[in-house]
Formats: structure tokens, C-alpha cells, sequence
């Protein structure tokens, strides 16, 4: 699974995501970082999974769920942004890392399929 470009990149946009959680106070983890962090750390764990099943269709249903991940680390992140939670530097980095990982993750989803 090391080289699987979109678990490599889900595994980065952890470790970077980390950094902004552990800044965070307790009731700003409470409120949102470990909603937001969960969200994040539950793109590159769906990958893993589906990534270990057998069958394709049960492959993408994990990565469909990655995907919905995907969608809520971004509200999540929206949200830190318009609370001035991060620095602007924080989320465009973090905003671009998750646009490639939703390329990447579409891209891997018809490779998928496409070896049923």
C-alpha cells in the first residue's frame, strides 16, 4: 500500500492536518477538531480497506466512503477558515492537498472498476 499514489497522499494530508489539530485547545477539539481530524484520518483508512477486500464492489464502496470523508474534511475545513481557526497559508495548502486527492481518488474508482 506504500505506493498507492492516493493512500500516500491521504497519509500526508493526515500528518499535515495533524499539526493543526494539535495546536488546538480542548474545547476547540471538542467543538470541531476531532470531527475534523476523524473526517480526514477516515479518507486514507477507507482506502486501506477497500484497498484489502476481495471483490471490486465491495473495494468501492470503501472508497465511495472515502470520498464522502473527503467532503466532510472540507466543511470541516471551510469552517476553521471562516472562524479563523488556521492561517490562510494552512488551508490553501490543505485545501489544494485534498483537490488532488479527490482527482486521485475518481481516477482510482474507474481504474476499479475497470478491472472488474
Amino acid at each position: 500500500m506504500g505506493k498507492l499514489e492516493v493512500y500516500v497522499t491521504a497519509i500526508k494530508i493526515s500528518e499535515n492536518s495533524w499539526t493543526v489539530y494539535e495546536r488546538m485547545d480542548w474545547h476547540l477539539k471538542k467543538i470541531m477538531g476531532d470531527q475534523f481530524i476523524r473526517a480526514i484520518d477516515s479518507m486514507g483508512a477507507n482506502i486501506a480497506e477497500g484497498y484489502g477486500r476481495f471483490h471490486y464492489l465491495d473495494r468501492i464502496k470503501f472508497y465511495y466512503i472515502a470520498r464522502g470523508s473527503l467532503f466532510e474534511s472540507k466543511h470541516w475545513l471551510f469552517l476553521l477558515k471562516g472562524r479563523q481557526k488556521i492561517t490562510e497559508e494552512e488551508f490553501n495548502n490543505l485545501l489544494e492537498d485534498l483537490e488532488i486527492f479527490n482527482r486521485q481518488l475518481n481516477r482510482f474508482i474507474k481504474l476499479t472498476y475497470s478491472k472488474k
